[in-house]
C-alpha cells in the first residue's frame, strides 16, 4: 500500500495538478524501504503522469479554433518557437518544478514522438530520484 501511494503521489506530481512525491519517497527511504524499488515506483508513477500531459498535450490544438481555448493564437507560437528551438533535449529538463509540466504537455502539442519523450523524460526523471535517493542514504 505504501508503494502504491508513492506511485500516485509522482503521478499527480508530473501532472498539472500541485503536487510532490518528493518528501514521500525520503520518507519511505528514511523508513528503511529499499531504494531500489522506491526509484523504480516513483520513476514509474511520474513519467506516466508526464505521459498524460503529453497525450493531453496532442489533444490540445484540436480545440485551438474553440473561443473558450485558455491560449492565443500568438501565445501558442511563440511556445511553439521555443520548443523548436531548444527541441526534444528540453525535455530532460522535465524534473524542474514549475517549468517541467508545462514541457511535457507542450511536447505533446509539438507532436514530439512518444518514443523519444519516453526515452528523456525517463531519463530525466529517474535521474532526479536517483540522485534524492543518494543524498537521504548518505545523510542517513
Amino acid at each position: 500500500m505504501l508503494y502504491l501511494g508513492l506511485f500516485f503521489a509522482a503521478l499527480l506530481a508530473a501532472t498539472l495538478v500541485p503536487a510532490q512525491s518528493e518528501t514521500v519517497l525520503v520518507g519511505l527511504l528514511v523508513a528503511g524501504h529499499p531504494a531500489w524499488l522506491l526509484i523504480a515506483v516513483a520513476s514509474a508513477g511520474n513519467v506516466l503522469g508526464s505521459v498524460i500531459n503529453w497525450w493531453l498535450g496532442r489533444g490540445l490544438l484540436h480545440f485551438r479554433e474553440r473561443r473558450w481555448f485558455p491560449v492565443s493564437a500568438q501565445a501558442l507560437a511563440r511556445a511553439q518557437a521555443r520548443y523548436q528551438r531548444f527541441g526534444s533535449w528540453s525535455l530532460l529538463l522535465s524534473w524542474v518544478p514549475i517549468i517541467g509540466d508545462p514541457l511535457t504537455l507542450a511536447a505533446g502539442v509539438m507532436k514530439e514522438p512518444l518514443w523519444r519523450f519516453l526515452l528523456l523524460v525517463t531519463l530525466a526523471k529517474t535521474g532526479r530520484y536517483v540522485v534524492l535517493a543518494a543524498v537521504t542514504l548518505q545523510l542517513l
